[in-house]
């Protein structure tokens, strides 16, 4: 498992055919999101749903995304640190992922690595996003149910109003529930859903002590519930959703990747700069002219913009 997921994270030769042949065996582990701001204790969160679903004996696999220094390209990839006393628990799989610059909270490799740990026959699968904050849509899509984590303080009730996330929340889990504060983030979740216009306004809104397992069993209920609600039809139906959508998202990135080459061959985006430079200081459009000669050089026609 660990050598197939570095194989798709690095696109390795190989790799996407291995997914491929995996593919019958895929559709039925649960996901679950978890997203939230940072500092909201969403890995240890995780770390307390894994001990009561392997309470259970239900195998968890668990997605960690960090974000990727934007300077360093490097990740520091510790959330895992926060889930150690399942490091050795074979009925547990925990893999941390690099954002990679991606957006939408997720790393580009993340639906490859839920299907891995699908394929592989995991009960559920929890996928902890970055948490930077409140345009995390990506995880709606891949997960079967969402959850959405705050913590007291962490913003005021306007602020709670205006977060797009939580309108695609299927649950609310108001964490670290014990501290002051915790009434009134509840509240303004509250009002957040009565006020809004489109989507459900019954979303439970649970609140957790991860530290001290208050309020856990709670969520777990929650969890399995929406898992035992959840239909054939129903899950054929989203996996179909996250393959049209994936399919967009792979062909976007083969033509970027061919443009990133039809550039190098031109001698890189620094010459481009100066070529377009040059063509400003003759009156001319060099944005658009230059746009034209690289799509053409791939055969694409300009009307693909």
């Amino acid at each position: 498992m660990a050598q197939l997921m570095r194989g798709l994270e690095d696109g390795l030769p190989g790799a996407r055919a291995a997914l491929l042949a995996l593919h019958a065996s895929l559709g039925r582990a649960f996901v679950v999101g978890i997203t939230g701001a940072p500092g909201a204790g969403k890995s240890t969160l995780v770390d307390a749903l894994l001990a009561a679903f392997r309470a259970q004996n239900k195998r968890v696999g668990v997605v960690a995304v960090d974000p990727s220094s934007p300077l360093s390209g490097g990740a520091f990839l510790g959330d895992r640190v926060r889930m150690q006393r399942h490091a050795t628990d074979e009925g547990v799989f925990i893999r941390s992922l690099a954002s990679r610059g991606n957006l939408g909270g997720l790393s580009r490799a993340t639906e490859d690595v839920v299907d891995v740990m699908d394929a592989a026959g995991f009960d559920l699968v929890l996928v902890e996003t970055v948490g930077v904050g409140q345009d995390e849509m990506a995880v709606v899509r891949l997960a079967d149910l969402t959850l959405v984590v705050s913590v007291p303080g962490l913003g005021d009730g306007v602020q709670a109003l205006k977060a797009g996330l939580l309108e695609m929340a299927d649950a609310l889990v108001v964490n670290k529930a014990d501290k002051p504060g915790a009434d009134q983030a509840v509240a303004d979740l509250q009002t957040m859903l009565a006020l809004r216009g489109v989507g459900r306004k019954d979303v439970p809104i649970l609140r957790t002590d991860a530290l001290t397992g208050a309020g856990v069993d709670e969520l777990v209920a929650t969890i399995e519930a929406a898992n035992q609600s959840s239909t054939v039809e129903v899950r054929r139906n989203h996996r179909a959703e996250r393959a049209a959508q994936r399919l967009r998202e792979d062909v976007l990135r083969v033509l970027a990747e061919k443009v990133d080459s039809a550039v190098a061959q031109r001698g890189g985006w620094p010459q481009l700069l100066c070529e377009i430079a040059s063509r400003l200081d003759l009156g001319q459009d060099g944005t658009v002219a230059l746009t034209d000669e690289i799509l053409q050089s791939l055969r694409l026609p300009t009307s693909a913009l």
